[in-house]
């Protein structure tokens, strides 16, 4: 995606990425960690806002910054530089809320032929995973760079 991003800051083995979103409601830090799983090379992604008494994930904070996109482009960017950190990873997303699931949605499908060029893409429905489709409504996601 040719989108300004955010300048990261991350863990040694790319798990852990901080920045900074700064917008209408000032400069919120923001984290974004992918967190393995019990299943080999599966791995959740969890981000929000940084909990600044914590220094944990807010998934449920509202930032309303006004730059969604720049935030987008920017966890996008994290994706690439895990990927190519952990090759064989598999990333599974959610929301913490289900209109959160639909807004991670409408950032996929806004970008799709974008991100199809590189990932595969997979949604969940009741029954199981199918090949990411636009306007269907999704429980989580899944992600992994593409076979070449």
């Amino acid at each position: 995606m040719k989108l300004d991003k955010y300048e990261l800051k991350s863990g040694e083995h790319l798990e852990f990425f901080e920045f900074v979103s700064v917008g209408t409601n000032g400069k919120i830090p923001k984290i974004v960690q992918y967190t393995p799983t019990n299943y080999k090379d599966l791995y959740n992604l969890g981000f929000g806002d940084k909990n600044i008494e914590t220094g944990e994930i807010d998934d449920l904070a509202i930032s309303n910054n006004g730059d969604s996109e720049k935030v987008l482009a920017t966890v996008v960017a994290t994706l690439f530089a895990f990927i190519d950190r952990h090759k064989n990873a598999m990333v599974y997303a959610t929301g913490s809320t289900k209109a959160r699931t639909r807004l991670y949605r409408m950032g996929i499908t806004k970008y799709f032929d974008e991100i199809k060029e590189d990932f595969e893409v997979y949604g969940e429905v009741e029954n199981g995973w199918e090949e990411f489709r636009k306007d269907v409504e999704y429980e989580a996601f899944l992600v992994k760079l593409k076979d070449n």
